[in-house]
């Protein structure tokens, strides 16, 4: 089958969608995860505490660009997720589906919210969904042609995986029982699975040395993070989940559609491999209590092949009938677009109906409002300190967005680097020589005073839309230390933690 079949139109496709999230990207602020990654993008390394190096590494290429901007750092996962819809229409044709079924394919899973919020974050779940996307379609091009040759390619696609997140592992996984499952155990006799094999483990090497090198830190932040989230609730209603967020319940049928295709079906039993790269982790990530959204990237090769199955049905049925059922598969992925795009996108006017809403529902924009002003309050009372404390005064965070923001803002303000025991801000450490005398944002009274024997509230925290968040909320005070009780080391051992 030619490679040109319908590209044209997907590419097309992709094109309007990549318009669509540069229009929308430049809405409110920097979230505070996309802070603190285009912080650790200025110290790019190997590793870091909270993910692998990949991500970090766009926000570094996007920093060169575009410089601080935020449509500008939110341009390669705007890209990546054009390019994975572009892909999901390339499954779809790969199963033997037409123009249709491609267009079908690649706009069912571009409707997606957890897609959608993909193209408008610079996070690591936006690129983690790339290569999954990528790996499922490597391997429908490894069964349709049996060359076991595109091992290499898969083994490329999941060692950048797992440097970019480390549940890529649950891929691998499934990958490998589809093989022994399925008979493509064949290919464990062939020097390109396993050559495949040793590039991805080549890939992840560096990665893992920083680790060693690092003493697993990264697990002990998984620990930490995921018996908070099973604390907080954020593991629950996982498989309810899947069904309208993970993947828009307007393209249900088709999923569902696409997985009978691989699991069940006459026409989709050399394609059985998929399946298990669908069922595996997702049994996986219900048994370790993972999130929901873990399991987003594994829906387009599923809709990819509903939409084929689909296709053929609907050629099946006498033409008025497959007229209805083609338009009410229009209906139903706008009406999917329409909702997602309410939900996901950063369109609203802030305090506006539709933002009330979409902030009961998450708190993705939420935590975009008011960096720049508590940048600027503690500018304020940064300068208002007499010169010669200003020369030994440091600014302690409480999380990384806080850090991350001062560090964003604080150099056009006259501002030192912030500090914080937070994820990899506390390998940084402290400077030399450590400051005498602290301006201290995101913490309690209490933490503050049992901290330090002279303290001062010197300011709060609050943005001008007078939006509910973390910031505002939470700890919005913000103090004034000039006697810490304990010495600098003892201090900054008592100040790790993870978030």
């Amino acid at each position: 089958m030619s490679l040109r079949k319908g590209m044209r139109l997907l590419l097309l496709l992709a094109l309007g969608r990549l318009i669509l999230h540069w229009a929308t990207n430049g809405q409110y602020g920097f979230h505070r995860d996309e802070l603190a990654t285009l912080d650790d993008a200025r110290h790019l390394a190997w590793g870091f505490v909270a993910y692998p190096p990949v991500t970090p590494f766009f926000g570094r290429v996007s920093l060169e660009l575009f410089g601080p901007s935020l449509i500008g750092a939110r341009f390669f996962p705007a890209l990546a997720q054009s390019i994975a819809m572009v892909i999901t229409g390339l499954i779809a044709r790969d199963l033997g589906g037409g123009r249709w079924a491609q267009a079908v394919a690649a706009l069912a899973a571009a409707v997606s919210p957890m897609a959608l919020c993909a193209g408008n974050l610079l996070q690591y779940v936006t690129f983690d969904y790339l290569w999954w996307v990528l790996a499922a379609w490597l391997m429908v091009r490894l069964l349709t042609s049996g060359d076991p040759r595109w091992w290499v390619a898969i083994g490329a696609v999941l060692g950048l995986g797992m440097m970019t997140k480390y549940t890529m592992i649950f891929l691998i996984i499934g990958i490998a029982a589809g093989v022994l499952l399925s008979p493509i155990r064949s290919h464990l006799r062939s020097p390109w699975l396993w050559g495949g094999a040793g590039l991805s483990v080549m890939l992840f090497a560096p990665n893992l040395l920083w680790q060693i090198r690092h003493d697993f830190v990264s697990l002990e932040f998984l620990r930490h993070i995921h018996e908070r989230d099973v604390a907080i609730g954020r593991a629950d209603d996982f498989l309810t989940l899947q069904l309208y967020v993970s993947a828009s319940l307007f393209t249900l049928p088709l999923w569902l559609a696409g997985l009978y295709f691989y699991l069940r079906s006459r026409a989709g039993v050399r394609f059985r491999p998929l399946g298990w790269m669908y069922l595996i982790p997702l049994v996986l990530f219900l048994l370790a209590r993972g999130r929901f959204y873990y399991m987003a990237p594994a829906y387009p090769m599923l809709l990819a092949a509903g939409s084929v199955v689909a296709e053929r049905w609907i050629a099946s049925l006498a033409r008025g009938a497959a007229r209805v059922v083609a338009a009410s598969l229009w209906i139903g992925l706008a009406a999917g677009a329409v909702m997602s795009g309410i939900l996901m996108l950063p369109i609203a006017p802030i305090g506006s109906a539709v933002w009330n809403f979409t902030s009961e529902v998450h708190d993705n924009f939420t935590e975009q409002i008011g960096w720049q002003e508590l940048t600027q309050e503690v500018a304020r009372i940064y300068t208002a300190l007499p010169p010669a404390e200003r020369e030994s005064t440091g600014i302690l965070t409480g999380n990384y967005g806080e850090a991350g923001a001062i560090n964003m803002y604080g150099p056009a303000l006259g501002l030192p680097v912030a500090i914080s025991g937070v994820n990899s801000y506390w390998e940084r450490g402290y400077g030399d020589p450590p400051p005498r005398t602290l301006i201290i944002v995101g913490f309690s009274r209490e933490d503050v005073e049992s901290g330090c024997s002279g303290s001062e509230l010197v300011g709060r925290n609050q943005n001008s839309y007078r939006v509910a968040n973390e910031e505002s909320q939470d700890h919005p005070d913000i103090f004034l230390c000039r006697e810490p009780r304990l010495s600098w080391p003892e201090l900054w051992k008592e100040l790790r933690g993870f978030g």
